[in-house]
């Protein structure tokens, strides 16, 4: 049934085109009242082209073929063609004609006007030659004759173009003529008009945005209004009339250059070269023939540049069709507008490209094809060119939204991370970087202000924590903040700040267990005992869960100006003022930068004792003890002297316990041992009986060396143990009492004889003592400063000897200082004396110059 059906159309088809192209002798045009004119003409093709109206003219009958309609289409030939028709006037009146053919791309045209035998008229045009002068101001070739009534009048015209030999001949009454131009003017400058307004609009997106994608259409869009211009013969009419030869260029140029910008535009729009390769490709490819086109455009003939031309955009526009579906499988959303913008477009430029091969009949539908592909092409393509600003602006205004939220969330962070970095999280108090930035701000504002800055540390937070658990802990700090911001509250000489959320801030928390404030002392109109009072109730035990806990709290304080003039500085010594002995009645403890130990030059000094020990630049002197009873010298205490090369001799109480602190003493402890013992050695010369002293810090017996230090020396220097003595304080015995004792004990076992120094200064634990495996203790000085003059220090001085006997201890008395002292010393008991009466610390050399020189005589009689 389908098969039957096609049959019948293609016979159809095969008969129409036979009846189209018949050999006939066609009548006349007609023209009659109140009819419309019906076109029809003859033709004879002249294939030498070089025919004279009067050789056409003697042509039989039989030599013309008649074309019932009123186009033709011969398609691209060297022939030039002759055109016949004749017109007879059956009205009563003079008729007023326009013989129109009606495609401007014609290059030579001629019409031959006869009535009769008698040639009226002669007029040639075309596109090959100036625009003006023409009988009628149109893009057309046109001819304006008259035929009076009940005449007959004959046109012959000759055509000849090296580009598609289209014929579309029609006869017009001058009026109709004129309308229908007019009305086919307003729908072309539409036409243009459209394509101009879409020209501007994305040549401003362009340089509104600088997107080149823009560009590329704009100069696609003008590609294509160049060229239709061309083609319908404005720009010859309009802007070059008197350059015929520039029009044929213009409309080959115009070709690639559409071209080169929409395959731009393709690329660019549908993102081809992230989805597709192969497409990418093919489309630079095609690219680089219209560029290369465009480029020899102007070394072209006419003839050979429009089938070029035909060819290169049928092939060109098919690329472009195909690259739509491609972009839209690939999830392009813009692919599926180019697909439906470029299928009309594809269409109408294949009837273009057919009616100018030939291939197919001239209609309308081929005469307009294209121009209307184009302009449905660009009426998608710019709802899609706003669907893509409409999508981008959207998308825009999401990021835009999206960057608002982000940004209040960071602002919500930011504030959380304010509030961390500024308040601590436990107690909720501002931290120590707001504290610094307060201080700072009211010293900055008030430089000749006089203030405190006072700190209190709640020592016995780890051991709270370890006992009671970090739970109970931060509720006894959060129980602590809250009592210290009640009770700053109440005094008008705690300085007081507002945050940004207008909150009151008197206390500080400057680290987990520490908190600060800042005394306007201006302000202290009470001496201080009112801020005394509320560090008092600060010490109370605090009730939690029942039980009373005593946070033993210590307090320090730094003046300004005096201590330091930025908040760093302040708070750094206030905590030094902490470790301090308050000043009076007050329970703080007031900054002294002549007992910081962490002194900034203490530390650089640690550094030079360093080095000092490294070039053995310290020296030992020694101290001889004697025994009261004989006088003989009995032994010496090693004693650490350091000359400094910039400030001369220094003190041992200025390095050696800041030597504990850093950790120098055990390289200082090892010097000492090292040299005294070498120093023995020749001693030994004079006294092979002679033993030295010393002495060592808590610090060292935490070091596991210690032992084998003493053991090492021993034998380089080969002594006997118990010639050495070391001594230590009671305080650093008691310092970590198991690890001391067994220290003590594996030095004790080696040999070696124990001292405990300064013994009645600290607080003596008798029942440690006794544990302790020493052989001697030495009175502390400060118990001998009244024996001359008091009887109750002679009696504890008598008491302390006894007690140090009694456990089993020889007892050496320290610092004797004259002969009086020396006397009661022996009568008390002492069996060893030490001190400046006896002999000053001296270097080893001098020190066995004395010895030579002072006989055990007098030094008994001395005593005795």
């Amino acid at each position: 049934m389908i098969l039957n059906n096609a049959l019948r159309i293609l016979v159809l088809i095969l008969v129409s085109c036979a009846f189209q192209f018949a050999r006939a002798d066609a009548g006349p045009i007609t023209l009659a009242p109140d009819e419309p004119i019906e076109s029809h003409f003859q033709y004879w093709e002249d294939t030498s082209a070089e025919a004279t109206l009067e050789a056409v003219r003697a042509l039989p009958a039989s030599a013309w073929q008649a074309r019932p309609s009123s186009k033709a289409t011969f398609g691209i030939t060297d022939s030039a063609y002759w055109l016949r028709l004749q017109v007879r006037n059956h009205t009563e009146h003079d008729q007023l004609l326009i013989a129109e053919l009606a495609y401007s791309q014609l290059d030579d045209v001629v019409f031959h006007e006869l009535s009769g035998d008698t040639v009226l008229r002669e007029y040639q045009t075309g596109d090959t030659h100036p625009f003006y002068p023409r009988d009628v101001d149109h893009p057309n070739m046109l001819l304006r004759f008259q035929v009076a009534p009940d005449t007959l009048k004959t046109l012959y015209i000759r055509v000849a173009t090296q580009g598609t030999m289209v014929v579309p001949l029609r006869i017009w009454q001058q009026n109709d003529f004129y309308e229908a131009a007019a009305n086919e003017q307003k729908l072309h400058f539409f036409y243009y008009g459209s394509l101009a307004v879409i020209i501007l609009i994305n040549l401003a997106v362009f340089l509104t945005l600088r997107e080149k994608l823009y560009l590329y259409y704009a100069l696609a869009i003008f590609g294509y209004f160049l060229f239709f211009a061309a083609l319908r013969g404005y720009t010859l009419q309009h802007i070059y009339p008197d350059a015929p030869a520039l029009h044929a260029h213009l409309l080959m140029l115009s070709i690639p250059f559409l071209a080169m910008f929409s395959i731009l535009f393709c690329m660019e729009f549908l993102k081809v070269r992230s989805h597709s390769p192969r497409l990418y490709r093919a489309l630079q490819a095609m690219l680089t023939f219209e560029l290369l086109y465009f480029l020899s455009a102007p070394l072209l003939n006419y003839d050979t540049g429009i089938r070029v031309a035909a060819v290169s955009a049928f092939g060109f526009f098919s690329l472009l069709l195909l690259a739509g579906p491609v972009a839209w499988a690939a999830g392009v959303r813009a692919g599926v507008f180019f697909t439906i913008a470029w299928t009309p477009l594809t269409v109408g430029v294949s009837a273009t490209a057919g009616r100018a091969l030939g291939l197919l009949p001239e209609n309308f539908f081929t005469e307009y094809a294209m121009q209307i592909g184009s302009g449905l092409e660009a009426f998608i393509l710019t709802l899609a060119l706003a669907d893509r600003l409409y999508r981008e602006r959207e998308q825009k205004i999401q990021a835009q939204a999206d960057i608002l939220q982000q940004q209040k969330a960071r602002n919500q962070a930011q504030n959380k991370l304010n509030e961390a970095l500024t308040h601590d999280p436990v107690t909720g108090l501002p931290n120590r970087n707001r504290f610094e930035w307060m201080v700072d701000e009211q010293l900055q504002q008030h430089p000749n202000g006089r203030y405190l800055v006072g700190v209190t540390r709640v020592t016995q937070l780890t051991e709270i924590n370890r006992t009671l658990g970090l739970e109970r802990s931060e509720r006894l700090l959060k129980a602590m903040a809250e009592q210290m911001t009640r009770l700053a509250g109440a005094l008008p000489m705690v300085h007081s700040a507002v945050n940004s959320d207008g909150k009151e801030e008197r206390v500080y928390q400057l680290s987990g267990d520490s908190f600060g404030l800042l005394v306007d002392v201006s302000k202290t109109g009470d001496d201080f005992r009112s801020l005394d009072n509320a560090l008092k109730q600060l010490a109370e035990p605090v009730l939690l869960d029942n039980i009373a806990i005593e946070p033993n709290p210590r307090f320090g304080a730094a003046s300004y100006p005096e201590h330091g003039k930025k908040a760093a500085l302040l708070i750094r010594n206030a905590h030094v003022g902490m470790e301090m002995a308050p000043l009076g009645p007050y329970q703080t403890g007031l900054y002294s930068r002549k007992n910081d130990i962490y002194d900034e030059s203490r530390l650089t000094l640690m550094s030079d004792l360093r080095e000092a020990l490294h070039r053995n630049q310290t020296q030992l002197h020694y101290q001889p003890k004697i025994s009261s009873l004989t006088g003989k010298v009995v032994g010496v205490e090693a004693l650490i002297r350091w000359y400094h090369p910039d400030r001369g001799w220094v003190p041992p109480i200025e390095f050696v316990p800041m030597a504990e602190k850093t950790g120098v003493i055990k390289h200082l402890t090892r010097w000492v041992v090292d040299q005294a013992l070498n120093d023995l050695k020749e001693l030994h010369s004079l006294d092979p009986a002679l033993s030295v002293s010393v002495n060592i810090s808590a610090r060292d017996l935490s070091s596991s060396e210690l032992t084998g230090l003493f053991e090492t020396r021993i034998k380089r220097y080969q002594l006997r143990a118990e010639q050495v003595i070391v001594e230590l304080t009671e305080t650093a015995a008691m310092d970590d009492p198991h690890r001391g004792l067994k220290a003590l004990n594996e030095l004790t076992a080696i040999g070696l004889k124990l001292s405990i120094d300064d013994f009645g200064a600290g607080y003596s634990s008798l029942s440690y003592l006794k544990k302790l495996p020493a052989s001697e203790i030495k009175l502390d000085r400060a118990l001998l400063q009244d024996i001359e003059s008091s009887e109750s220090a002679r009696m504890i001085v008598e008491t302390a000897i006894r007690m140090g006997q009694g456990l089993g201890y020889q007892v050496v008395a320290e610092g004797v200082e004259t002969e009086k002292s020396a006397r009661l010393l022996n009568q008390l008991g002492a069996e060893m004396l030490q001190g400046y009466w006896i002999c000053p610390p001296k270097a080893l050399e001098e020190l066995k110059v004395w010895m030579e020189a002072e006989s055990e005589v007098n030094r008994l009689i001395a005593v005795t």
